[in-house]
């Protein structure tokens, strides 16, 4: 049996990637959610996190059905283990040479994107707009990680053709999900084939299904918030 222990589904973008793997590919699971209440040494959320993975992060896979429980943390190291433990499901795309760019691109999502994730929270309860606006005006950087993304994603559907970006459903499209609704709940300009690839995430199943429970939270996280006073 697995577990994936997760953080709010507002506003965690890291436990967002493999719970949309496990969901998309049909991969059973129970679901662990820890509330963010604070990151202190004596907190619930750390508690509970630091009782199943050393850095006290989530998210984190738990594989029951290994001796003792098999911990395995970092969404990268978790989509590895999934691909290994269900080969059938097909979670890399088949070709040498296109598994290689998935899992580049997916590398760059984990390591890069700073300016993004530091102006651009995820919050998908949020409609920011507005912020988005002033963003997209002062912050270059932001702007360059958003160009390098257009790029990246207009490349990759034109060379596999879509719908998603190595033709089937991949780790790289579970990767980016939660940048599809950073690109929503700010706003942010981008092409029409680009906008269109985001509503075609938005609309996986899988996705759908976490954006509504992350709706239905209505959980209003004040440290989680640097743009809103109150929900």
């Amino acid at each position: 049996m697995l577990k994936l222990y997760i953080g709010n589904k507002n506003y965690s973008s890291w436990s967002m990637r493999p719970w949309v793997l496990l969901k998309q590919a049909g991969i059973p699971f129970e679901e662990v959610m820890v509330r963010f209440d604070s990151f202190q040494a004596n907190s619930q959320f750390k508690r509970i996190v630091d009782a199943v993975n050393p850095v006290g992060k989530v998210p984190v896979l738990v594989d029951t059905g290994v001796a003792n429980g098999l911990a395995v943390w970092d969404t990268f190291a978790i989509a590895e283990y999934l691909a290994e433990k269900f080969p059938e499901k097909q979670l890399w795309p088949n070709d040498v040479a296109a598994r290689a760019r998935a899992r580049s691109v997916c590398a760059e999502m984990h390591a890069g994107f700073a300016a993004l994730r530091s102006h651009c929270d995820m919050n998908i309860e949020a409609s920011l707009s507005e912020v988005g606006q002033l963003v997209w005006r002062d912050k270059p950087a932001v702007r360059a990680d958003v160009a390098r993304i257009v790029g990246m994603w207009s490349a990759l559907l034109q060379t596999h053709g879509g719908p998603m970006l190595f033709g089937e459903f991949s780790v790289a499209d579970a990767y980016f999900a939660p940048v599809a609704t950073r690109l929503k709940t700010y706003a942010l300009p981008v092409p029409t084939e680009i906008s269109a690839y985001v509503n075609r995430v938005l609309a996986l199943s899988s996705v759908q299904a976490w954006i509504d429970d992350a709706l239905a939270e209505k959980d209003f996280v004040v440290f989680d918030e640097p743009y809103r006073l109150q929900r």
